[in-house]
Order: structure tokens, then C-alpha cells, then sequence
């Protein structure tokens, strides 16, 4: 029984030096109040690995590839997700320290900070992105939507990769600036969020999904082949952005998955008879 408390309490030591040293390198890339309060969260985690290094009497080095992933995770889909992140490992974690509540005294201190740092981070933690999260939403569902119904449409109707592609473009980028509009204006009658920063953020999710969606049609000659690649990029879009969306705003991620899917899936299928049909009334032979 010792020797797997000992084992539990040295994974404690490696998590708690890990997120001391994650919060560190996080809090030297913020400034003002964010990067007070990634400070403190550092200091109690240096602090938690103290008390269990006390009880174990064994150094632990911290998990240079957490640590790696976790920097990545902050440079490309920002701070708040990766500190988010991180605090679902520490809810499981607390439920584990119960363990050793017996062995430890100072554990139900640990659990308590924990609660604590979640606490503090849902309420003062700010971040650009995240306040602007809802703009990133509406271009990212009105693309998928639009687009990938349009494409679908235009792949049957047309039947020409090339054709497609330019199609595509021409209303992916027109419905880019129409949506980017249409949010200017919208967050201008409201207080609070910069109507031009949150017209950029609706415009440039929009886009980038169209990129994503029309590449395959100018690098595969067949458009068969191309079509599949969008409906796989698709799917990852809708993949990767639904768990950013269920981290930040920590919300049900199967169920906004399964949403948007069935949503672009019945548009998609609409659109395919649709591109049929006018193909086959206007005996169009394009390609």
C-alpha cells in the first residue's frame, strides 16, 4: 500500500511541476492583470509540488512534452484554451488527491486551490479571442453551410474540378464580405465588442474555411476526388473547432459535433439533388 501511495504521489509531483512551469511560460507571454494572475497560479502549483516532495523526499522533472504541447496549443489556439485545457485534467486530478487525503493532510489544501485557480480563471481571465469567440462561430457555421452546400451543388451540376474551384471562390469570397458586413453592423447597435475587430474575426474564419473547402477542387484534376477531400476537411473543421468551442466556453462537445454535422449533411444532400436536377433540366454537359 506505501509503494502505490508513493507512486501516486510522485504523478502528482510531475503534474504539479509541469503546470508550475507551463503557468510560468504562459504568464511571460501575457501582461497586466492575465499575467498576475498566471503568476499566482504558478507560485501554488511550485507550492503543491513542495508539500508532495516533503512527503515523497524524491526531485521530479517536469514533462518537457506536456509542456511542449501545451505551448503550442496557447501560440496557435490561444491562451484560454490551452489554461482550459489543462484545468480538465486537474478536475480529474482532484478527485484522485481524495486518495490521499489520509496519507496527506495538506491534500484537501491542494483541492482547494485547485477549485480556487478554476474559479479565478473563469472570472477574470481575458482574452481577445475568447471574446470574440461568437463572431469566430458565425462565420465558421454560416461557411461550412453555405459552402460546403453550394460546392456539393455546383460539383454535380458542373462536373468540372476547375469550374468548381473558381465557383466556389467567387461565392466563398463574396459571402466572406457579406457576412463581415452584416456583423459590423449587427455589433455596432450593441455595447461592449469593437464592431471592426469582430466583423475581422467573422470575415476571417469565413475565409479561411473557404480555403479549406475549394483547395482540393484546383490540386485534383478529378473532381470526384476533390469532392471527397472537401467532405474530409469538412469534417475536421467541424471536428477541431467544436472541441476548441467545448474547452473555452465549456459546453457539451458531442452535442454542438452532432449538430453541426447533421445540419452541413442535410444542406450537402439538399444541394446534391438540386445540382442534379438543374443539371438534368438544362441538359447541361460541362467538363
Amino acid at each position: 500500500m506505501e509503494n502505490k501511495i508513493q507512486k501516486i504521489i510522485l504523478t502528482f509531483q510531475k503534474y504539479e511541476i509541469t503546470e508550475h512551469v507551463i503557468y510560468r511560460k504562459l504568464a511571460k507571454k501575457t501582461s497586466g492583470e492575465n499575467r498576475k494572475i498566471l503568476l499566482k497560479i504558478s507560485d501554488d502549483e511550485l507550492g503543491h509540488y513542495e508539500i508532495l516532495k516533503k512527503h515523497s523526499g524524491t526531485d521530479v522533472q517536469p514533462d518537457k512534452w506536456m509542456i511542449f504541447r501545451y505551448m503550442i496549443y496557447s501560440k496557435i489556439l490561444g491562451k484560454t484554451f490551452a489554461i482550459k485545457l489543462m484545468e480538465r485534467g486537474e478536475e480529474k486530478a482532484k478527485k484522485n488527491y481524495e486518495v490521499l487525503l489520509d496519507a496527506i493532510p495538506e491534500a484537501r489544501s491542494i483541492i482547494l486551490d485547485e477549485q480556487e485557480h478554476e474559479k479565478i480563471l473563469i472570472q477574470t481571465f481575458d482574452e481577445e479571442i475568447v471574446r470574440h469567440i461568437g463572431s469566430m462561430v458565425l462565420g465558421l457555421n454560416d461557411a461550412l453551410v453555405e459552402l460546403t452546400g453550394a460546392l456539393v451543388g455546383f460539383t454535380f451540376a458542373l462536373k468540372s474540378g476547375t469550374q468548381v474551384g473558381v465557383a466556389g471562390l467567387i461565392t466563398g469570397i463574396a459571402a466572406s464580405l457579406s457576412m463581415a458586413s452584416s456583423e459590423y453592423l449587427s455589433t455596432k447597435a450593441e455595447d461592449g465588442l469593437n464592431p471592426l475587430r469582430s466583423s475581422f474575426y467573422t470575415g476571417i474564419a469565413y475565409l479561411i474555411v473557404v480555403v479549406l473547402l475549394v483547395s482540393p477542387y484546383f490540386i485534383f484534376v478529378n473532381y470526384i476526388t476533390a469532392f471527397i477531400f472537401t467532405l474530409i476537411s469538412v469534417f475536421m473543421i467541424i471536428l477541431v473547432f467544436n472541441f476548441f468551442v467545448s474547452v473555452v466556453r465549456e459546453v457539451s462537445f458531442k452535442r454542438s459535433f452532432l449538430e453541426m454535422i447533421i445540419i452541413c449533411s442535410t444542406v450537402s444532400l439538399i444541394s446534391f439533388f438540386v445540382g442534379i436536377l438543374l443539371r438534368n433540366t438544362f441538359s447541361m454537359d460541362i467538363g
